[in-house]
């Protein structure tokens, strides 16, 4: 109850603040407060496994749901969906070294592709079975298979998603990666696995960075590393994977304006052809890639080595700027209209998830 009179005052109390600046200024601030809360909430017994991101978006859908969308902060919340997101993608590359995973790592990166061929293509297939909303499938194939939330939020423009599907998505893949890893510790003891095919293992199947940590630093510093350079591979995956995607929904949009124009002949100039041949580059995507090309120099590395505490900064800074941008999604949340259509995404997802780290046990 007092935690109910905290929060429900705060979206009204800074939506009357100042002018439209002033009001999207506090529409960041809203969702810094929102994330603020999920980080607090992380750092608690049981809720530490589960992460700030989702403790984060489940604050921002429960309050969608209980005191409905501050549309007054609509502006910065926007912005904290949209901006911020793209800014902690671009920060997100630092942690992809381009020149580990090529040297070091080309037999676990073909690995990491048929993984994340299998995880995809498993989604979709099983989503179709189970007729599941195939574009919230999609987000969460895309997740299992490359990289959890950061992933979504890459592809989600080009996908054209809806702000409620990507934040449903990022949701349940953290949840899922979070059970996931916790369970891969249980059964650690059991496994006839060493501590680097351990690692490899986790670093394949688990969906995040975070969870493959989780997962393999109780097996020693052997696993973690063979778990991390797995895990790389994947990460690098987000380019291509995008740039296909981009591909086929090019491909998609120039289909729907040869059908407009023969609707419409001599109509080129129409507002809806534009529409439909228009399509978003993730530009963001190259400042991903420009700052792991940057990291993975001899000068980048070195920087890296002898500045930890400034590296560990940059990563706790990325990682809360995601969490804003979550929250911002989360708010799009309308469990009242969306609430059923999820189970059936979340079991493709979740059988898919053990089917791949069935397969990906077994020929480690």
């Amino acid at each position: 109850m007092a935690l109910e009179q905290t929060i429900k005052p705060i979206g009204p109390y800074i939506a009357s603040l100042g002018s439209a600046g002033g009001k999207k200024a506090g529409g960041i601030g809203f969702t810094f407060l929102l994330a603020a809360a999920g980080y607090g909430l992380s750092q608690l017994p049981v809720l530490h496994y589960v992460g700030q991101m989702a403790c984060a978006i489940l604050l921002a859908v429960i309050y969608r749901q209980v005191w409905g969308y501050p549309e007054a902060l609509r502006a910065g919340i926007t912005f904290s969906g949209k901006s911020l997101l793209r800014l902690a993608i671009i920060l997100y590359g630092i942690k992809l070294n381009l020149l580990q995973v090529f040297q070091d790592g080309p037999s676990l990166l073909i690995r990491d592709i048929a993984a994340a061929l299998f995880a995809i293509g498993c989604t979709l297939l099983l989503a179709k079975l189970l007729k599941a909303d195939q574009k919230l499938s999609l987000l969460l194939g895309i997740g299992t298979a490359i990289c959890g939330a950061a992933a979504i939020a890459a592809v989600s423009p080009i996908l054209r998603s809806k702000e409620e599907d990507t934040a449903v998505s990022v949701g349940l893949i953290a949840l899922a990666g979070t059970v996931f890893a916790v369970g891969y510790t249980m059964l650690r003891p059991v496994l006839a696995l060493t501590e680097l095919q351990y690692g490899v293992w986790s670093g394949t199947s688990l969906h995040e960075i975070a969870h493959v940590a989780l997962a393999a630093a109780p097996a020693g510093e052997d696993a973690l590393a063979g778990a991390l350079l797995a895990k790389l591979g994947r990460v690098f995956l987000l380019v291509p994977l995008s740039m296909v995607l981009i591909l086929v929904q090019r491909q998609r949009q120039q289909r729907r304006l040869r059908r407009l124009k023969e609707q419409a002949p001599g109509a080129e100039d129409n507002a809806k052809i534009h529409q439909a041949a228009k399509l978003q580059l993730p530009w963001f995507l190259l400042g991903f890639l420009a700052l792991s090309a940057l990291g993975s120099t001899g000068a980048g590395q070195t920087f890296m080595h002898e500045a930890p505490e400034i590296m560990n900064a940059i990563t706790q800074i990325t990682t809360f700027l995601l969490t804003m941008a979550m929250v911002a999604l989360g708010l799009n949340v309308d469990l009242r209209g969306s609430g059923k259509a999820i189970i059936k995404p979340l079991a493709a997802m979740f059988i898919a998830s053990v089917l791949l780290a069935v397969s990906t046990y077994f020929t480690i």
